[in-house]
């Protein structure tokens, strides 16, 4: 299994890359790197969000690798070198978000945990970081710590389009008559990204914005369109479960989440509510920032880097 590479975009020196079986059996893509520094202080799993593919976090592996973590991440079922779930491959598809679930415990059991040194971070964006969170909520949770960047808690309502409970109300109803795998009506199809930098929501970064874009275009089989009905009734359900009163106590492991100021793909102010009722939380919000923000500009990654520090500063290199 090979990673795309480029000339601004190079693969980390050192790089394992290779399939794992889902839950059902499905290849999933992943990619897993050793720490550069001699003094090892455990790993970082990246779970991305949604419609995002390994190459694009090639500069946060370097980053945390000169931080002496060992770094695994693995391409989520549906997307970029993952096995794609309907014949159209462009749809964005699952059932349910405990397929995300069980995809990530396969991975620790079968390729984190044989491979890479404890103790383990996750590190997850939007998506990535709504599964962490999921997870975080597990009697068994696997990370030590978790960090999430723009966590997907609530969809922003520029995205649905439509008031929440009438999106509830839509899909349940269409995805419960069949129609589940068809997109919902009047969406861009385009990959998210493939569109030019001018206006684009995820990033003020041109130069990033850009970068990942070129992949795209190098190995457009990475590229993932919009979401189906039934992605978006399994992503509202699940929603409504991490929005449940009880539900942010119920996470035991410390939880550093970053939101973006500027952020129209989720609501930063679910995300702000939903921070302070965990008993082990900790919130960074920067203003300035778009909602991809580990694709932001160097002043910004630089302030969420120094979050990340102070926040794992506890987790010292081991001999």
């Amino acid at each position: 299994m090979t990673l795309v590479a480029l000339a601004r975009n190079p693969v980390p020196s050192g790089a394992i890359a290779g399939l794992f079986q889902g839950f059902d059996g499905a290849p999933l893509r992943y990619a897993r790197w050793s720490e550069t520094i001699r003094q090892r202080r455990g790993t970082v799993v990246i779970v991305p969000g949604r419609s995002e593919f390994i190459e694009k976090y090639f500069e946060t592996v370097a980053d945390l690798r000169r931080r002496g973590f060992s770094v695994a991440i693995m391409d989520l079922r549906g997307q970029g070198g993952s096995k794609r779930m309907l014949d159209n491959p462009l749809k964005g598809h699952v059932r349910h978000f405990r397929e995300y679930d069980s995809d990530l415990a396969l991975f620790m059991t079968e390729v984190v945990v044989p491979n890479m040194p404890p103790p383990y971070l996750g590190l997850g964006h939007s998506l990535g970081g709504h599964i962490l969170l999921r997870v975080a909520g597990l009697t068994l949770c696997p990370f030590e710590r978790i960090i999430v960047t723009g966590p997907m808690l609530q969809i922003a309502a520029e995205q649905l389009k439509m008031p929440l409970f009438a999106a509830r109300a839509f899909t349940e109803s269409i995805a419960g008559i069949g129609l589940g795998n068809f997109l919902p009506p009047g969406v861009d199809q385009r990959p998210p990204g493939s569109a030019p930098f001018e206006g684009n929501m995820l990033t003020s970064n041109r130069e990033r914005y850009e970068r990942a874009l070129a992949v795209l275009e190098a190995a457009p089989e990475l590229a993932l369109g919009a979401p189906t009905i039934g992605w978006m009734r399994a992503a509202l359900r699940s929603c409504a479960m991490l929005a449940a009163l009880d539900f942010p106590a119920s996470i035991k492991v410390p939880v550093l989440m970053v939101a973006a100021g500027r952020d129209t793909i989720v609501s930063t102010p679910v995300i702000e509510d939903f921070a302070p009722r965990m008993k082990l939380g900790t919130l960074a919000l920067i203003g300035t920032a778009k909602h991809e923000i580990l694709q932001e500009s160097d002043d910004i990654r630089g302030r969420f880097w120094a979050s990340f520090d102070a926040y794992t500063d506890a987790i010292k290199a081991a001999a």
